[in-house]
């Protein structure tokens, strides 16, 4: 059973891993507007990216979904892949843990 407390705790983490994840996807897209100097930004892009998903998604899944930023922050021209919202939605919409 889950109590009023645990209910607003999971709306805020909810609503802020949104925001944070927009962001982040956001940051991520962005080294597709300076041609090759872009990819570069991703080395250090990638293992921050996928640091910062697992802090978002505690367990299996920030653990899998971190893995899947870095390689998509690290691979070249994959950067339009919004990995945070997919998670986002996995999480909230189709798992609804």
């Amino acid at each position: 059973m889950t109590n009023d407390t645990d209910s607003i705790i999971y709306n805020d983490n909810k609503i802020r891993n949104l925001f944070f994840g927009l962001i982040f996807d956001g940051i991520g897209m962005m080294s597709f507007t300076i041609p090759l100097i872009g990819e570069f930004s991703d080395l250090i892009w990638a293992p921050l990216s996928g640091f910062l998903m697992i802090w978002m998604y505690k367990g299996f899944l920030g653990k899998i979904g971190g893995t899947v930023s870095f390689l998509e922050e690290i691979l070249p021209f994959s950067d339009f892949v919004p990995t945070f919202t997919l998670v986002w939605i996995y999480k909230y919409l189709i798992k609804k843990v």
